[in-house]
């Protein structure tokens, strides 16, 4: 009787032991740690051309911290529909105030910021889900030249500057880092 309780509280003990220890093995194995987050993030940006942007923007999001590269490609695709939405805003604004000489530049660029918006970033977002990164980059680059060509419009006297530049920089950046993925 005596040996029949010593051998059940032997399992009991070894069963407390086993579920103390299971947890945090699992843990440290399983789940990257918030460095290991952050050293993904930075190794991520590092290999695309604009370190800053990237961190940055991947940093604003708190869903960066659990996420894989193609996680991070998806957040940058986000930041990327956000920036398109600035720049087809402010055309908006603009087409109000009727800038003299600037009209057929700006109705040919809000057709340029609305297919970022109807094609490219949707084209982006399906690659990613669909694992198929290299449609995802085209869409990237097909928004970052874009941008580019709105800015061409003006002849170097652009009131939306600041807007295509910063939709041309934040689309090399996935670009580079959907790439990473392939």
């Amino acid at each position: 009787m005596t040996s029949l309780k010593s051998l059940t509280l032997f399992l009991f003990l070894q069963a407390i032991f086993l579920l103390i220890s299971i947890p945090t093995t699992f843990s440290r194995s399983t789940f990257p740690s918030k460095d290991e987050k952050l050293s993904l993030i930075e190794n991520t940006c590092k290999k695309t051309p604009n370190y800053n942007i990237c961190f940055q923007s991947l940093k604003e999001n708190s869903a960066s911290s659990v996420a894989d590269v193609t996680g991070l490609a998806q957040i940058m695709v986000k930041v990327m529909k956000a920036k398109a939405n600035d720049g087809l805003n402010k055309i908006h604004r603009l087409e109000r105030v009727r800038i003299i000489g600037a009209r057929k530049a700006l109705s040919s660029c809000g057709d340029k910021y609305r297919a970022i918006l109807v094609a490219d970033i949707p084209q982006a977002v399906e690659a990613l889900e669909k694992g198929d990164p290299k449609f995802a980059e085209d869409g990237a680059n097909d928004a970052a030249n874009e941008a580019s060509y709105c800015e061409s419009e003006f002849n170097g006297k652009s009131p939306l500057t600041k807007e295509n530049n910063d939709m041309h920089d934040v689309s090399v950046v996935t670009a580079a880092m959907v790439r990473q993925l392939l």
